[in-house]
């Protein structure tokens, strides 16, 4: 597991990263089609101690986190936002353009966390090699320019990642993948952590499929707990930084409260062994 750290601001525990910073190990997604709702966000950072947000430009709702941050009272600097670069805006002066104005859209004068959204570039004349070099150039300088805090990627594979290690200087500081009870790519994992990479985990409950499985139901019930609470529990303790996605301020609530118990060690072999490889997102395998 990664070694995580005293808690933070708002009481939830951080993870370090490679950049010098530290990463809350439980943030509040969000998403686009219906995956973002005012009211729950200002609950997650006033009532829940959330202070970790997870946005993409892809969602839409860059503009409204900032109404959400600033009616919060939250301090900026006790917040971890992270937002994500789409592929429309790949190649070396596009990403610098969408990080201001990522940055603008929030109300932010940096970003603590910027990701490369996804592998696929979709340039015509160029391979998704060229154009993910050429991109994460633009991100290395955001970064020694302090724009951005940290740097990484989302759902790369290892293929990608290796690749980016001979194209360019900096190591991603973080990797966010789907990661839940029935994908869990532990190969992937300890590539990330022989690099000094953070893995983060996106759709920790499967959207939803986790939550009727016999097995988490039944763990549910011994430890008095819902089966939401038993799948964030368990990616936290395998040292995943876990983003589940809620709209509604009770199920935020249920889902950070996970830092009162511990799954015993035998039941989260239990749950590693439900992995049957299925995406409930998308799925990068096909990507060179």
């Amino acid at each position: 597991m990664a070694a995580v750290g005293r808690p933070g601001p708002g009481g939830v525990p951080a993870v370090p990263v490679a950049s010098g910073h530290s990463i809350p190990v439980l943030g509040l997604g969000t998403s686009h089609r219906g995956g973002y709702s005012h009211a729950a966000v200002l609950h997650a950072l006033q009532k829940c101690g959330i202070r970790h947000i997870d946005t993409a430009k892809r969602y839409g709702c860059e503009s409204l986190l900032q109404r959400a941050i600033r009616d919060s009272g939250v301090k900026r600097e006790d917040l971890w936002i992270t937002t994500k670069l789409w592929h429309a805006d790949y190649g070396y002066e596009n990403t610098k353009k969408a990080c201001l104005e990522s940055c603008e859209r929030l109300g932010v004068e940096y970003l603590d966390l910027y990701l490369i959204h996804w592998p696929d570039a979709q340039v015509p004349g160029k391979s998704n090699r060229e154009v993910r070099a050429e991109t994460w150039r633009a991100m290395e300088e955001l970064y020694e320019k302090g724009l951005c805090k940290s740097i990484g990627v989302s759902n790369f594979l290892i293929s990608h990642l290796e690749q980016l290690k001979e194209d360019c200087v900096i190591t991603p500081h973080v990797n966010q993948v789907e990661y839940h009870p029935f994908q869990r790519p532990q190969e992937l994992v300890d590539y990330c952590r022989s690099r000094d990479i953070v893995f983060e985990g996106y759709c920790p409950l499967a959207k939803g499929e986790a939550l009727t499985h016999p097995t988490v139901i039944e763990l549910a019930k011994k430890y008095c707990r819902t089966p939401a609470q038993i799948c964030i529990r368990w990616s936290i303790q395998n040292g995943i930084v876990t983003i589940p996605k809620s709209t509604k301020a009770e199920r935020i609530e249920e889902n950070c409260k996970v830092f009162d118990f511990t799954i015993a060690e035998d039941d989260v072999e239990i749950l590693n062994g439900m992995h049957d490889g299925r995406h409930v997102s998308w799925d990068p395998s096909f990507i060179v």
